[in-house]
C-alpha cells in the first residue's frame, strides 16, 4: 500500500495538494473537537482522497481528447502542458510524457518485460538516479506505454523531438509503438520552427532540446504547425526501422550528429573529461580539487548535445575506478566530492 500512496502523491497536482492540506488543517483547527472525531474525520477525508485517486484514471482514460502530444522529461511536458492551458486547450489535447532518457543505456526490447528489465539493471548498475526514482521505474515506463497504446483513433498525435539523441531515440521508439494504429501523426522540431519564428541567426545555440523552450514558444511552435501534413507510411516505416537498427545496437550511448543518431561506445567522451579537467587546472595557481558539479558543468555547457550530466557523473566515476582522477568526498551527489587529475595526467 506505501507503494500504491507513494504512486498517488506523485500523480497529484499542486492545486490537488493545496485543496487537500486546506482540507485537513481545517479538520484540526476545529476547537474543542475530541480526538476520536477528529480522527474520523481525517479517515474519511484519507478514504476518500484514496476512491478519488482510482477513479481519476478511468474518467482520464474515458475522455475524448482530439490531439495528444508526446514529449520527452518532465520539463519538456510541463512547458506543453502549460502552453496548452494558456491557450485554453486543455480538455482537448492531452500530453503523454516519457520520463526516461534514450541518450544513454540499453534499447533492446524495452517495450517487452525481458528488455526492459535489461535497462533498469543496467540504469541501476551504473547511474546515480534517486531511489525513488528507481523504484517506480518500470511502472512508470509500461504505464506510459500503455497510454500511447491507448490513444483513441480519431486523435492526432503530436510527437516534439528536438536535435538531440535523447528525442529524436524516443521519438523513433514512439512511432514504432504506433506502428498498428491509423491516427494521423505530427513531427514538430522545436528548433526548427523556432528559428524561422524569431529570425535569429544564433537560434541554434538557443535550445536543442524541447524542455528548454517557455510555454510561450511552444504555444506560437505549435499554432505554426498545427496545420502541417501528418507523416506518410512510407516516412513512418521508415522510422520504425531506424528504430529496430538503433535498439539492437550493443552500444550504450548515442549522440546526435548530421541528422542522424549515432551509437558510440560508453567512454566515447572519457578524453575530453580529461581534457575539460587539465583546462581547469591551468586556471589554478597548482592543481588543486575541482567540485565534480563544476567540472560536468563545464563539460555540458561546451558539447554540442543534449547528454545529461548524470551520464558524465557515470563516466567520471569510472575515471575515479581507474586511477585517472583522485576523489575527495563522499560521491552520492555531484555537490558531496570533488575530483582532480592523478599527477601523470596533468600534461
Amino acid at each position: 500500500m506505501i507503494h500504491k500512496l507513494k504512486e498517488y502523491v506523485e500523480n497529484t497536482s499542486e492545486e490537488e495538494v493545496r485543496s487537500l492540506l486546506f482540507l485537513i488543517l481545517l479538520q484540526i483547527s476545529v476547537e474543542e473537537q475530541p480526538d476520536e472525531e477528529l480522527a474520523k474525520s481525517l479517515r474519511r477525508t484519507y478514504q476518500n482522497y484514496l476512491q478519488a485517486k482510482t477513479i481519476q484514471p478511468k474518467i482520464e482514460n474515458k475522455r475524448d481528447y482530439k490531439v495528444v502530444h508526446i514529449a520527452f522529461g518532465e520539463s519538456a511536458a510541463g512547458s506543453l502542458r502549460m502552453a496548452l492551458k494558456e491557450m485554453g486547450v486543455q480538455d482537448e489535447e492531452k500530453v503523454i510524457c516519457f520520463s526516461d532518457d534514450f541518450s544513454f543505456g540499453p534499447l533492446w526490447k524495452i517495450e517487452e518485460e525481458m528488455g526492459l528489465a535489461l535497462r533498469h539493471k543496467w540504469l541501476i548498475n551504473h547511474i546515480n538516479y534517486d531511489e525513488k526514482y528507481l523504484l517506480s521505474y518500470k511502472r512508470r515506463f509500461y504505464k506510459t506505454i500503455l497510454e500511447v497504446k491507448n490513444i483513441k483513433e480519431h486523435a492526432h498525435i503530436f510527437i516534439w523531438a528536438g536535435e538531440n539523441a535523447d528525442e529524436q531515440t524516443a521519438q523513433r521508439f514512439v512511432i514504432s509503438l504506433l506502428q498498428n494504429k491509423t491516427n494521423d501523426i505530427f513531427l514538430i522540431n522545436p528548433l526548427e520552427s523556432y528559428e524561422e519564428i524569431a529570425f535569429k541567426s544564433d537560434a541554434k545555440d538557443y535550445a536543442i532540446h524541447t524542455g528548454l523552450f517557455s510555454s510561450e514558444e511552444l504555444q506560437a511552435i505549435y499554432q505554426k504547425n498545427n496545420r502541417k501534413q501528418p507523416l506518410t507510411m512510407r516516412t513512418r516505416f521508415k522510422y520504425i526501422n531506424e528504430w529496430k537498427q538503433i535498439s539492437q545496437q550493443n552500444k550504450n550511448l548515442r549522440i546526435w550528429a548530421d541528422k542522424k543518431i549515432n551509437s558510440v561506445a560508453e567512454d566515447y567522451y572519457d578524453n575530453y573529461i580529461i581534457k575539460t579537467a587539465k583546462l581547469l587546472h591551468k586556471e589554478q595557481n597548482s592543481a588543486d580539487f575541482i567540485k565534480s558539479a563544476r567540472l560536468i558543468g563545464e563539460i555540458i555547457g561546451n558539447l554540442n548535445q543534449r547528454i545529461g550530466d548524470i551520464y558524465f557523473e557515470y563516466r567520471l566515476i569510472r575515471l575515479v575506478l581507474k586511477g585517472i582522477f583522485e576523489l575527495e568526498g563522499v560521491p552520492k551527489a555531484m555537490r558531496y566530492y570533488s575530483v582532480k587529475l592523478q599527477e601523470s595526467y596533468l600534461y
